[in-house]
């Protein structure tokens, strides 16, 4: 297959910058610090504790809890939507629904505001994660529609240059609203971080768009003619989709390595902000600053790890990017509270190899793939793979949490993930050497 048009890749990577706004704003900094901030009942010492539903919780592991949950639906979801818009050819309208409703979500986050309204906090990050994830498995099948294989690390990495930018660029504006409130007549910081959730809306919103009329409209795999319930066809292609992968076994242990490695990714992702400001005590200014720096330096870390990957392959890339994960969380273990040099330069650390695991984590999966027009049913497996293992990466975090008094075993467990990943990829990297031969 040949590439497609500049315009389409990059209306294809238009949809990272639209919807990346909401992991950085909503998920790795303004959120999480306003939340901590608002979701007090008491203090024991440094831990904070909550009610919610007749339970007391800490207060950071009811969010935890509540973005696992939020996970946890998208793994039981996907599959099925997947098959149906693969079966249908209408993946577009799946990702609209779910960018509109997500970005929706965002911006009711702005009517929490108090302990009073903590349920909207809650319903309202837990649909905008749903949304997020979904419709992004949705943007991700796109990847081998578009890109021809000795193409799609470096369209992947594209994708995630542009989210780190777009999101960067927004985050530099509400970074605005909520340091400088006054001059924009705001009462507070909250004041100013609400109105930066209703900004990621607008945002999502508006750059989804852009993206979507650009995309071409995806083949259906299945037959117009047929008159069978699309629930049932759903299902019969997801048993296809599933029987094929049986069958490949490069595929099924990369998938089980990635399971294990992406825990420890996707959990360091969404729980750096509050581990940085309740754990080790940073201001919420310089956690911003942090965070800006990770997204930052994900950028070329994206195309340096995807040029490496061109030059000793996408296996052997990987996990020498996962063998400097395992590094990151013991040094993580250690950072003092309040060393705010050193937090920088762990954030520095974390956004280099983070642009570079997840473009190649996407661009190795879609090389491996057969070429199929089921391309959304088999990124499912991919993304649900992906969300069950955070949901278990983040219950593991806030119980480890909850029950030692810190975070800072739980960041030291992420390690464990990052090294049984490393063993399964080498097991892969093994078996398709032995194919190949």
């Amino acid at each position: 297959m040949q590439t497609a048009s500049k315009r389409v890749i990059n209306g294809w990577a238009m949809f990272d910058w639209a919807n990346s706004v909401y992991n950085l704003v909503i998920t790795s900094t303004i959120f999480p610090a306003y939340f901590e901030a608002i979701a007090e009942e008491r203090r024991e010492g440094d831990v904070i504790y909550v009610h919610f539903m007749g339970r007391e919780f800490v207060n950071t592991s009811l969010y935890n809890y509540a973005l696992a949950f939020a996970l946890l639906i998208v793994a039981i979801i996907l599959p099925l939507l997947t098959s149906i818009a693969d079966y249908k050819g209408n993946k577009k309208t799946f990702m609209a629904v779910f960018f509109t409703i997500g970005s929706l979500a965002c911006g009711g986050l702005y009517f929490f505001k108090d302990l009073h309204t903590l349920w909207i906090g809650i319903l309202c990050m837990i649909i905008a994660c749903i949304c997020f994830w979904s419709s992004y498995v949705f943007s991700n099948s796109f990847l081998p529609e578009i890109a021809a294989p000795e193409d799609r690390d470096s369209v992947s990495a594209r994708g995630f240059a542009y989210g780190y930018i777009g999101s960067v660029i927004l985050q530099l504006i509400c970074f605005v609203f909520v340091m400088k409130y006054t001059m924009f007549g705001f009462a507070s910081e909250g004041e100013g971080s609400r109105v930066s959730f209703v900004a990621v809306c607008i945002w999502w919103l508006f750059f989804g768009y852009y993206s979507l009329v650009r995309l071409p409209k995806p083949l259906a795999a299945g037959s117009n003619n047929s008159q069978n319930n699309f629930l049932t066809n759903g299902y019969r292609e997801l048993a296809k989709v599933w029987n094929q992968i049986k069958t490949m076994s490069v595929i099924k242990r990369y998938l089980g390595a990635f399971f294990f490695y992406n825990m420890g990714v996707q959990t360091v992702m969404l729980a750096a902000t509050l581990y940085g400001k309740s754990e080790l005590e940073i201001p919420v200014s310089n956690l911003i600053i942090a965070i800006l720096l990770i997204q930052l330096v994900a950028i070329p870390g994206a195309f340096v790890i995807s040029k490496l990957s061109g030059k000793i392959g996408n296996f052997q890339a990987l996990m020498i990017v996962i063998g400097f994960w395992v590094l990151i969380c013991i040094a993580g273990y250690f950072v003092p509270k309040g060393n705010i040099p050193l937090f920088y330069a762990l954030g520095a650390c974390v956004g280099f190899v983070m642009g570079g695991i997840q473009s190649l984590s996407r661009s190795t999966y879609s090389k491996l793939m057969p070429e199929t027009k089921d391309t959304a049913s088999f990124f499912s497996f991919y993304d649900v793979t992906e969300k069950v293992a955070v949901v278990i990466g983040m219950l593991s975090f806030g119980y480890i949490t909850e029950l030692t008094g810190t975070q800072r075993l739980s960041v030291l467990a992420l390690a464990t993930f990052f090294l049984i990943g490393l063993i399964i990829l080498y097991s892969a990297l093994k078996k398709e050497k032995e194919l190949a031969s």
